[in-house]
């Protein structure tokens, strides 16, 4: 049985308790994975220490070399990281790669940071005076990050800490670990120095050790909305920033000028695409008026196509679901739908593929005529169901989402540059698609939403990531000539 271990101060390190990591395509347990404590968190922080001595003291032109070679690594590995993702969370190969390479706009983006850390000079403020700005690291930096993208959100964190000088602790899901510490011995390779970046594995105690220890001064997270939260609380009380990106619930509204055969295209593959496990994914299709019986017909026929299976098998398009307990969950809420009265157009539940039949498999779900008081509507299921809420005005539909508790992400598919920029100026959600159905920013824009979909005020990744991990020092000077003399005052200090 393979053992994930822990990787600290540029070494695999070993740990007592275990958890199984499952093949979800076949259900069977394929890998153990190490369950960290507070011991291993405290062994991470003094490595973690130790190397920010001098490698906050590095030039900017190291720390952005060794982003360029971890960016090649990244493309020269990328098929073999695409198929260690796929193994343990169950994703296509093909979507894997996918979050590779957003993930490594992130890296490009930190080997940039020469221009981005440029600070500004204001010369003669006062006479004699001048005034200068520049940012400088944190120091010990942490993220906690999902199983559903475990390459791309550690890579929204970990590079742009590394490269403003911070040294980084990342504590992965314990259901898809192996990913953590693939991109560990890259950064290896890249020439990054031990003890920079550490991987501690586990669950609640290695998460509250992180949360309390006095020796991180920043955490980032992303998760759900009650994690989150649980995150901003307890780090916060203890001094330190955070990042704390929960969860959503994020709308596609159609209207009657929209083309159907693309918008359905596109929500299919929004909805169900890493079988709905993504805070972005299409969960809400809000048809507005004469869109709706078209739109239903289009989505049913697009959901019916859809080739599940095996993550690494040729032609798949949606693979199955992390755990069981995931499984379990989402079609628990297809039934709970169709008590409540919703119409379920795609059943995905009960689905078994030949020779996977232990697998964590099930296929798409369509419901219409879903409410705003039904549960298929108000959780956020996490999985491939996609449900149909009924509006006759667009601005009825801008009050559905404005009124729901997440403000994540949200779509509009329109031709209408009216309808288009009313809805962007009237909803109340942090990232915008106009007939882009998965709306996630490039990496020089900053990712979060609103509400309860962001816990706290600090987005993630560009300009506010580099303010997250750095903060500002204004320098005031003076150099007077040896034989001039400057008076000094008593009174507060004015510019003259």
């Amino acid at each position: 049985m393979k053992t994930i271990q822990h990787w600290i101060d540029g070494t695999a390190v070993p740990g007592t308790d275990t958890a199984p990591v499952f093949d979800p395509a076949t259900g069977r347990q394929q890998a153990q994975v190490v369950l960290g404590g507070s011991a291993d968190v405290d062994t991470a922080v003094t490595a973690a220490a130790r190397a920010f001595e001098t490698w906050s003291e590095s030039s900017l032109t190291q720390r952005t070399q060794v982003m360029f070679a971890f960016r090649q690594l990244l493309v020269e590995h990328e098929e073999e990281l695409g198929r260690i993702i796929s193994a343990e969370h169950g994703k296509t190969v093909d979507d894997a790669r996918g979050e590779i390479t957003r993930g490594r706009e992130v890296v490009e983006f930190a080997c940039g940071l020469g221009d981005v850390l440029k600070g500004s000079f204001s010369d003669q403020v006062s006479r004699g005076i001048d005034v200068h700005n520049f940012r400088q690291p944190l120091g010990v930096v942490a993220g906690i990050t999902p199983f559903n993208f475990p390459a791309m959100v550690p890579l929204w964190m970990h590079p742009i800490a590394i490269a403003t000088g911070n040294t980084f602790i990342l504590k992965p899901s314990e259901r898809d670990p192996s990913a953590a510490n693939f991109v560990a011995e890259l950064y290896q390779k890249a020439g990054l120095p031990d003890g920079v970046f550490n991987v501690v594995h586990g669950g609640k105690d290695a998460v509250d050790a992180i949360l309390t220890h006095p020796g991180i001064e920043a955490v980032s997270f992303v998760g759900s909305t009650p994690i989150a939260k649980y995150v901003h609380e307890q780090a916060t009380s203890h001094g330190k920033r955070v990042q704390a990106l929960g969860g959503a619930k994020n709308h596609a509204v159609v209207l009657p000028d929209a083309d159907l055969e693309f918008t359905a295209n596109h929500i299919t593959a929004g909805a169900y695409g890493s079988a709905g496990e993504r805070c972005m994914a299409v969960s809400v299709a809000v048809a507005v008026g004469a869109a709706a019986d078209g739109l239903v017909e289009v989505l049913e026929r697009k959901a019916r196509e859809v080739k599940v299976g095996p993550g690494d098998a040729p032609g798949v398009e949606m693979g199955p679901l992390v755990t069981k307990v995931a499984q379990e969950r989402v079609e628990n809420a297809v039934g709970t739908a169709a008590t409540q009265g919703a119409t379920v157009v795609v059943d995905g539940r009960g689905l078994k593929i030949d020779g996977h039949e232990d697998g964590f498999f099930t296929g798409p779900s369509l419901l219409d005529h879903v409410t705003v008081e039904m549960d298929a509507y108000k959780e956020e299921l996490f999985g491939p169901v996609l449900a149909i809420v009924r509006v006759d005005t667009l601005d009825e539909a801008i009050a559905v989402i404005n009124a729901n508790p997440y403000g994540n992400g949200t779509a509009l598919f329109t031709a209408s540059g009216e309808a288009a920029r009313r809805f962007q100026r009237n909803v109340k959600v942090g990232m915008i698609g106009v007939n882009v159905p998965v709306p996630v920013p490039m990496s020089y824009y900053s990712f979060g939403g609103w509400k309860d979909s962001l816990i706290g005020d600090s987005p993630i990744h560009g300009p506010e990531g580099i303010r997250f991990y750095t903060r500002p020092k204004v320098v005031t000077t003076r150099w007077p000539q040896p034989a001039q003399q400057v008076a000094a005052g008593f009174n507060f200090p004015t510019s003259s």
